[in-house]
């Protein structure tokens, strides 16, 4: 038989009957405690999440950064979420990042601001081994932060929309769901078949003030040629690959396409930079204080129009000791006296991440148990007890990703055993080593890895 058609013997199963004497349907903890975006599997996408566990840095996050009007100059541009902790990586930060993108864009902030603001967030991540080190690579890491968020589309269709009920104030809309609005008006067939004239759309989007501006070969103007071409996200992707490295990018990103947010209703975006460490840990003093230059220009005091409007707000995601790395940079590039990182002062610009607590602990567990329950059940957390709690918090140094490892490998075993409960004797005697959470984000024992100081790291690269 040929290859193309065989089928492998083995095929993915499940055992819900497994865990069926903890009334679970599956292992509610990851395997591995790591944050994939992209996954659909809830355990480790960060859709599972405790909000009251980061309460205290939502709420600063909210006061200082999104409620206050952006149309105020003097709004906070740059802030910084930073670790208080020196244990290592997994204390949650990727996992918060993920749900404030979810909330900030579930109603563009209109909920959060009472309608002061409508953003946008994009969450990106700088890559390891030091690839993001260059402001330029940095500027294509938020592009394509901008495609893979679709917002390109979202503004196209805004556009458009705007632009149909005023040439067609009879069109009705109303019951379509803003994504299959979304849909229609990003496809040129559904124009052709409702009989709607592009060049009269056309026209109208652009007497919008904030495109006047805009350079004639900016992707959305080739409109105004003598044929109507329906323009796309592809259209924006294929001229930005099209820029060369330095000053086009950055009047593109920074100028022309604040313009062209600007048109589509927005007020701001939020620029949310996880494990911002990747880029300094592999800079030179040189490289650090230029970074941090372009960083100042581009945000306060250059002549490009995000300077101006303050419209994309970055927060910048820190393990503890970093501050230390760019401390220099920081002060040399005047970025302390615009938005001071230093923990000496009191400044709205940082959130403190605080380590996780023994309560905090318990909520993140019933948490996960809660989301594979089979029916619901009053004992939140059985199979644990509060002491197996309490030891799995002391041993996993109150460390997020930690936790849940150990409680993914004590239910596994417990299952094994055809344990009645995990308590903290079960803990005790069936713990793994504690282990650390690398920077490729994959979880190995202790004995593998090079324990790492992050505070004596941060001390020696002054």
């Amino acid at each position: 038989m040929s290859r193309l058609i065989k089928k492998p013997k083995s095929e993915f199963t499940r055992n819900p009957l497994r865990y069926e004497a903890f009334n679970l349907n599956e292992n509610p903890f990851p395997s591995e405690p790591v944050v994939n975006k992209d996954s659909t599997d809830k355990r480790i996408n960060g859709n599972i999440f405790e909000q009251e566990i980061r309460r205290s840095e939502y709420d600063k996050i909210r006061d200082n950064f999104l409620k206050e009007p952006l149309a105020n100059p003097s709004h906070l541009r740059l802030g910084y979420l930073i670790d208080t902790s020196y244990i290592g990586r997994g204390n949650g930060k990727s996992a918060f990042l993920v749900n404030l993108q979810q909330m900030i864009n579930s109603e563009y902030c209109l909920d959060i601001s009472n309608e002061n603001n409508k953003c946008f967030a994009v969450h990106i991540s700088p890559e390891p081994g030091g690839r993001t080190k260059s402001f330029d690579s940095f500027i294509d890491l938020i592009w394509n932060g901008f495609l893979n968020l679709g917002i390109i589309d979202v503004c196209l269709a805004s556009l458009r929309l705007e632009a149909i009920l005023e040439i067609y104030p009879d069109i009705d809309m109303q019951f379509q769901s803003d994504d299959k609005i979304i849909e229609n008006l990003t496809n040129e067939t559904w124009f052709v078949e409702n009989e709607l004239d592009l060049r009269k759309i056309s026209e109208v989007i652009l007497r919008n003030q904030y495109l006047q501006a805009l350079p004639s070969e900016f992707p959305l103007l080739s409109t105004r040629s003598l044929i109507v071409r329906f323009v796309t996200a592809h259209d924006f992707g294929d001229y930005y690959l099209s820029l060369k490295k330095g000053a086009q990018k950055i009047e593109f990103i920074f100028s022309q396409m604040v313009h062209f947010f600007l048109a589509a209703g927005f007020n701001g975006a939020y620029i949310l930079v996880d494990d911002f460490e990747r880029i300094p840990d592999f800079q030179s003093a040189r490289q650090k204080k230029d970074f941090a230059l372009e960083l100042r220009s581009v945000l306060f005091d250059g002549s490009n129009q995000n300077a101006r409007f303050g419209f994309y707000n970055f927060i910048l995601v820190l393990h503890a000791g970093v501050p230390r790395l760019i401390s220099d940079a920081w002060a040399e590039s005047g970025m302390e006296n615009r938005s001071p990182i230093s923990n000496k002062i009191d400044s709205r610009h940082i959130i403190p991440f605080e380590k996780l607590s023994q309560e905090d602990t318990e909520l993140l567990i019933s948490r996960y148990l809660k989301e594979y329950r089979v029916v619901k059940d009053d004992r939140r957390l059985h199979p644990f007890t509060q002491k197996g709690i309490q030891k799995i918090g002391e041993m996993s140094e109150f460390n997020a990703a930690k936790i849940l490892r150990m409680a993914y490998d004590l239910l596994e075993k417990a299952c094994d055993a055809k344990a009645i409960e995990i308590d903290d004797k079960f803990v005790i005697s069936n713990s793994l080593d504690a282990f650390e959470i690398e920077d490729n984000e994959t979880a190995k024992p202790l004995e593998d890895v090079e324990s790492i100081d992050l505070q004596r790291k941060s001390k020696s690269k002054k």
